[in-house]
């Protein structure tokens, strides 16, 4: 049997859902809306009968007995058990009416479409000053993942804080259609290995396949982004395969080349095979994993010199072939060893010759298996040559090639200190072997395709891939005596971010940006942006930019923006392109609308050097230069709105993960600084990545992290955006996701919060009973109660507000959710639970008045505050709350009347005349059928929603705003019958009110007529001694419910003395004190202070001398120790011990004054150093009376949630002993305290048995600390 809650779950699920199976298609839209509700209920039913049934088998009865436990400990007072996390959050257990935080938000959603509500915000706030934003934009090629979420959540709130503190913030989405991410799909799908596949294909067709996939996934990111409460732009959004779009990357690029800032080269770059396509050099070190290569010592023999060999070291037995030189260090010294095993002499570095990975092994030298014989500097070897290992490149290079040059990249950690040169695929090499005129950039050998395989210019490979070919090239060095040794080794390899597979090295023909040529620029332009965190900027991005080398923007591939370049046969004429326009001047052909290659390739330019017609040359654009270009091409400058863009350029807000510290940050940086002098972004949050729960990276195939989706279903978007915020992973950390910290948000935020805002309308329902009015405040006024809590509660607010601006305007969203957390703690836990009485009623309806004025204010006030990060109970909260707003309900009044007009007469309309409106409105005529075939009515009209519109068939989100929408206008403007026929009518738009949506209004700003520093520190102190009052009951094992005597508080600090007297009625109340005492004197307590060394913290740090360092401690002085407090940290024998990290422990006790036993104990709280407060402890029989008598009310109030009963709901209270020891011991009690329970309880209260068989609920409990047992009945009246 299913749980109770997931029941509930479903039961929320299958309201959204189709009409019920079996349902009639003749049946109108009410009709089925019944069957539904029948159908739901009956469902209800089963679920709470299964959930009893599985309860009784499962021992639910003693979690039962831990939930009431719990609910004793945090009661809201309103008479119903308060949720917990697992009662909220679906797929818990758990009794009582629950509340489904996810279903709320899908409420909300629904609510939202309805008002129209994003487009609806930016109405209001055209006109004002922009905020400029800019969206990273992701492929829709993958779904969604926490990585997403994250970045979305944080783009989200600072966009919402934006917008609501008076900005007009555009929030487009972007997608990046184009390159590699694409591209090696179709290649997997459609077995296509190189460029020759594609070829065959044709370029057109490939290119069609790319198109038909870029947005496989863009459904599920709509619907994700939508659940998560992101509020942008998917109708105006932007792709990087829109013309206008890729018009504007032809501009940046023209730009670059017009700057002299592009460049054609013949360089080694990182290749990935898989792709057939070369990287940029931050692309290639975005990935990288362990693998396994075959190594190998080759020796090489000196010309003219018998069994006289070079010996070189390579993890590349693929490269051999292409061997052209050996390099040696000129500054390092060399050796030639004389093997006395093979009677030969090797040539190599002195430092390599024995050793871990060396030439030999120190065995080896015990053997005696080698000599040193003469001993040189690497520079003697420049010029020397040797005989080729392959004989392929023979014809083409003996001029220049096989001979030892020299450069200081060559080391002394690793092989033998002579590298082979292959400058084909390394870039020292390549250096090296240029400079030296080994070879020239026009000739170098490269006899590896771009899909990874030897060529026919290595024969005996030809075809084989180069990894597969190392074993073959060893096997046959090794038959032909020029293998030395050989080995396997396992190291980090750079791997492909893309297809997962190996890189290489390889020379290509590629097109660069010279970054180089304005790295100076760069830094200046990072130094004048803002970055969180400071660190990332200052140290990771910096480090980067200042070693940037020229960026290789060209792709080998298809699917992409072309270069715009049109060149001679020779490449001695070069045109570049900046525009459409440009193209169809210079080209002669007219109406181009795609700039794919497909679309252009076959466009020439007549020369206008004697060159014949100038062809595009084959590469596309990097699609790191796409995202790159992002900000000027997502609005198509400088072809449109040329004036609107460089008003808001740069951007004041951007925000991706650490992983874009070399990827779209970089190449923003980059283009920017290249085209404008500046950065394109003033601000920048970076967050970290988000781990598996076990640390580890999160993977589809392991299945090691909860599906998101599923996570919002559970738990709802609030909660996971809360609990994100609240991370290290928004300062740019790491976090290890755990479902258990949505749960604890939920806990600690969204379940306090919820019954605050409950207590708040059942004290303003009941205030409003009495006296025959509604309640409501202004919360344009002061709050004009004189109230100390109520006076503190609302300075606190201010502080949260002053704390809230300042931490959002410096982008610290880090530091603002704990605020908001501790906010909501003391709003519940302190205020509400101090002014429970008062709220409803007992101190005077004038006085509730004011408390409930006061505590509506700030539960508005805390709804706007946390409406960025959590934008859905917010909504809820605010939507719940607007009743008591004056000014919202002027509003709802002022533009109600008509409404309520407008959907009586629509709900007279039959289907025909609904059908006949439709038909005559242009944006609904498509559905005119759908409507009729569903038979709607004019009362199904007024009533209609999202899921009404879904279940008939209305698949498309946009369409049913659209609907939906249109129904608002006829119902909103609609105010007496006129023509009944339907087709007259004319919709005005419907005026939306800032009141219509918690994130339509401005923030708050801090009130200075509520500040009061003098009532909030007091407040502090007043905590800070029920905290140690707390703790004193709890030592001692006294309930709160039992009194006692006296409490004093003893400090030397007269400021302190007076806070304390300031509350001294709470502090009675919640401790159950008779007495208060506040003196300066600790001589007449007899109060003793002692340091004790904290051995768990300081054994591990001071090791050896912490036991004297606790001897020390143990022997300071009261002076010393008080001192400590102040300072917050003492030297001891050359140890600074400090107080923020626990090293010394403080107690304090009052102890006897020879005379007679002190009843008292001590406890000072670290927050108030200053304060050290007594407790006496002593028992009384009048004490332990009245505790008795608490502790029964308590018990009934129990039952009465039992019974599901409301505080609206009379009652009679039958009391009894269950034995005659209870008798004896607790006639004294209902004797005493028989009055005090019926005021407590509301109700009257007979000690004795009730009517038989006349009980709503009857148990019998044990009383006391010595468990005396009484019946407790009670009987609705």
């Amino acid at each position: 049997a299913r749980s109770q809650s997931e029941a509930t779950v479903t039961m929320a699920d299958n309201e959204a859902a189709p009409a019920a199976a079996g349902a009639e298609p003749e049946m109108s839209l009410n009709q089925r809306k019944k069957l539904e509700k029948k159908r739901l209920a009956d469902e209800k039913k089963a679920a709470k009968k299964a959930a009893k049934a599985a309860e009784k088998q499962g021992g639910g009865d003693s979690e039962g007995k831990k939930s009431e436990k719990n609910a004793e400990k945090k009661e809201s007072g309103d008479g119903k058990k308060k949720e917990s996390a697992k009662d909220a959050a679906p797929g818990g257990g758990g009794g009582g009416e629950q509340f489904s935080f996810p279903k709320a938000e899908e409420d909300m959603l629904e609510y939202w479409d309805k008002i129209n509500a994003f487009e609806t915000s930016l109405k209001f706030s055209e006109g004002k000053p922009e905020f400029t934003f800019y969206d990273g934009p992701p492929f829709a090629t993958g779904k969604p993942h926490y990585g997403h979420i994250l970045a979305g959540t944080i783009k989200d709130v600072v966009c919402r804080y934006a917008h609501q503190t008076g900005h007009y913030v555009e929030r487009k989405f972007g997608w990046d259609t184009h390159g590699l991410p694409v591209e090696y799909e179709i290649d997997k799908t459609h077995g296509i290995t190189g460029p020759a596949d594609v070829e065959k294909m044709g370029i057109a067709e490939y290119n069609k396949l790319c198109r038909g996939i870029v947005m496989r996934y863009s459904g599920e990111w709509k619907d994700v982004v939508r659940r998560l409460g992101r509020w942008i732009d998917f109708e105006d959004d932007y792709k990087t395969m829109y013309p206008w779009f890729m018009e504007s990357v032809w501009w940046v690029f023209s730009e670059l080349f017009k700057k002299d800032l592009i460049y054609r080269g013949f360089r080694v770059m990182p290749f990935s095979t898989a792709l057939a396509t070369p990287l940029s050099n931050f692309e290639a070190n975005q990935e990288f994993a362990e693998c396994k290569d075959p190594w190998c010592i080759a020796n090489f023999p000196v010309t003219g010199e018998e069994n006289v060999f070079f010996v070189a070291w390579t993890t590349t037995p693929w490269t051999l072939p292409s061997n052209l030189a050996l390099c040696v260090n000129p500054k390092m010294e060399y050796c030639r060893v004389k093997d006395t095993t093979k009677d030969c002499v090797y040539i190599l570095m002195k430092a390599r010759v024995v050793g871990k990975g060396c030439l030999y092994s120190e065995k080896d030298q015990k053997a005696g298996k080698y000599e040193i014989l003469t001993t040189f500097l690497g520079a003697e070897l420049v010029g020397m040559k040797y005989e080729p290992l392959f004989q392929y490149f023979v014809e083409k290079h003996k001029d220049t090639a096989w001979r030892v040059v020299a450069d200081d990249y060559v080391t002394n950690e690793s092989g033998v200190g002579v590298v082979h040169q292959a400058p084909a695929f390394g870039e020292d090499d390549y250096r090296v072997c240029v400079r030296e005129g080994i070879i020239d950039v026009t000739n170098v050998p490269c006899p590896v395709d771009d899909s990874g395989k030897f060529t026919s210019d290595v024969s005996d490979y030809a075809g084989q891939y180069i990894k597969d070919a190392d074993v073959n090239i060893l096997q046959d060095l090794g038959k032909a005596g020029r293998l030395v040794q050989k080995g396997n080794l396992t190291h980090r390899d750079a791997f492909c971010w893309r297809s997962g597979t190996r890189l290489v090295r390889k020379a290509v023909d590629s097109w660069f940006v010279k970054v180089t040529d304005f790295i100076p620029g760069l830094i200046e332009s990072n130094d004048a942006t803002y970055w969180v965190p400071e660190s990332v900027k200052e140290k990771r991005f910096r480090n980067w930019l200042e070693n940037a080398r020229d960026w290789n923007i060209s792709r080998n591939r298809y699917w992409g923006t072309p270069i715009p370049l049109w060149v001679s046969e020779d490449y001695s004429e070069v045109v570049c392109i900046s525009s459409i326009a440009e193209l169809e001047e210079l080209s002669g052909v007219t109406g181009i609308t795609d700039l794919h290659r497909e679309s252009i390739d076959h466009i020439t330019i007549p020369s206008k050097k004697g060159n014949g017609d100038l062809h595009r040359i084959k590469q596309v654009f990097d699609c790191w230069f796409e995202s790159g270009s992002m900000p000027y091409a997502s609005r198509h400058y400088p072809f449109e709105k040329k004036d609107r863009f460089e008003q808001t350029f740069p951007a004041d807000f951007i925000a991706e993960g650490l992983d874009q510290t070399r990827g779209w940050f970089y190449t923003l940086t980059v283009l920017g600084t290249a085209l404008f002098g500046k950065s394109p972004f003033k601000n920048l949050i970076v967050n970290g990545l988000v781990l598996a729960e076990d640390g580890s990276k999160m993977s589809k195939s392991k299945k090691n992290y909860p599906d998101p989706t599923l996570v919002i279903n559970e738990f709802g978007s609030d909660a996971l955006r809360c609990y994100l915020m609240n991370s290290p992973v928004v300062h740019g950390q790491e976090l290890a996701f755990n479902k258990k910290g949505i749960q604890q948000t939920i806990k600690d935020l969204f379940l306090p919060w919820l019954n605050a805002l409950r207590f708040f309308q059942q004290s303003a329902e009941e205030f409003a009973t009495k006296e025959g009015t509604p309640f409501v405040f202004d919360s344009s006024a002061k709050c004009p109660s004189g109230n100390v809590t109520d006076k503190w509660l609302l300075a606190f607010a201010q502080d949260m507000i002053k704390h809230f601006h300042t931490e959002m305007k410096a982008y610290r969203l880090y530091t603002v959710i704990p605020k908001l957390f501790g906010f909501v703690e003391q709003l519940t836990n302190w205020y509400i639970r101090f002014n429970r009485k008062r709220l409803k009623g007992d101190a005077g309806q004038e006085d509730a008045r004011l408390a409930l004025w006061c505590l509506g204010e700030v539960l508005y006030t805390q709804s706007l505050v946390m409406s960025p990060f959590a934008p859905f109970f917010a909504e809820y909260s605010y939507l719940k709350l607007r009743p008591y707003i004056k000014a919202a309900v002027d509003a709802e009044v002022a533009s109600g009347a008509a409404a309520a007009g407008g959907a009586a007469v629509i709900a007279g309309w039959s289907v025909e005349v609904v059908s006949k409106w439709l038909a005559a409105n242009p944006e609904l005529g498509d559905y005119a059928g759908l409507f009729e075939k569903n038979k709607l009515s004019g009362a199904d009209l007024v009533d209609l929603s999202h899921d009404d519109l879904t279940s008939m068939g209305v698949e498309v989100c946009h369409d049913r705003k659209v609907i939906l929408r249109e129904v608002a206008k006829l119902v909103g403007s609609t105010s007496e019958a006129g023509d009944t026929d339907g087709a007259e009518v004319k919709c005005a738009e419907v005026t939306p009110s800032v009141y219509d949506s918690i994130h339509f209004q401005m923030l708050p700003q801090p009130n200075p007529d509520y500040d009061d520093d003098d009532i909030v520190r007091a407040f502090e102190v007043m905590k800070s001694i029920v905290n140690s009052g707390r703790i004193i009951r709890d030592r001692a094992t006294i309930p709160i419910k039992y009194p006692l005597r006296e409490l004093v508080v003893i400090s030397k600090n007269e400021v302190l003395l007076k806070d304390s007297w300031l509350l001294q009625s709470y502090i009675e109340e919640e401790l159950n004190i008779q007495v208060f005492t506040v003196t300066p004197d600790e001589a007449t307590y007899n109060v003793q202070v002692c340091a004790q060394a904290n051995n768990k913290v300081l054994g591990k740090r001071l090791r050896g001398d912490a036991r004297k360092v606790a001897d020390a401690v143990a022997q300071m002085t009261k002076e010393e120790i008080e001192k400590f407090q102040k300072d917050g940290s003492v030297e001891i024998l050359g140890h600074t011990l400090s107080a923020a990290t626990k090293d010394i422990e403080i107690s304090y006790a009052a102890v006897s004054d020879g005379i007679s036993e002190s009843n008292y104990m001590a406890n000072v709280d670290p927050a108030q150093p200053e304060l050290v407060v007594l407790l006496d402890c002593a028992p009384s029989e009048a004490m332990l009376m009245e505790g008795t008598a608490r502790e029964i009310c308590s018990n009934v109030q129990k039952l009465r949630k039992e019974a599901k009963l409301t505080p609206k709901d009379a009652i009679s209270v039958f009391i009894s002993t269950v034995t005659d020891t209870a008798s004896t011991k607790l006639d004294k009690v209902f004797e005493k305290f028989t009055m005090k329970l019926q005021d407590d309880l509301k109700s009257d209260v007979t000690i004795g048995s009730g009517p038989e068989g006349g009980m709503l609920i009857e148990r019998v409990l044990a009383i006391g600390k010595d468990g005396a047992e009484i019946k407790i009945g009670i009987v609705r009246v």
